[in-house]
């Protein structure tokens, strides 16, 4: 317990650790506003979440939650860090095909 004990001698609490976490996964064919991650308010500090649409696909990956890329084209890649990240949700039509990446950040008392 942190505080001052009853000699006057103080106590510090440890420092919080920060831990990284990567979730990462592919993108293939039909989501309709699915949630590919969620977590409750307050659970993680910081993320960061990056979508790479395939050349060979035939159209865009629209995202939103956090992040909104209002569309990620064939052969390209967007990335977007945010605060307090709660959800992910992924749209994508047939014959689109591509990856996800999120790396989360996450305080806690060692």
């Amino acid at each position: 317990m942190c505080g001052v004990y009853s000699d006057s001698v103080s106590a510090c609490c440890p420092q919080a650790q920060i831990v990284q976490e990567e979730i990462c996964g592919n993108i293939n064919g039909v989501l309709t506003a699915d949630i590919l991650w969620s977590a409750p308010a307050g659970s993680y500090i910081s993320g960061t979440f990056q979508v790479f649409n395939s050349a060979s696909s035939t159209g865009n990956i629209v995202v939103a939650g956090d992040v909104v890329f209002a569309g990620v084209t064939p052969g390209n890649t967007q990335s977007e860090s945010v605060d307090n990240p709660t959800t992910f949700t992924v749209t994508a039509l047939a014959g689109v095909n591509g990856t996800y990446c999120i790396t989360l950040y996450k305080r806690i008392l060692a």
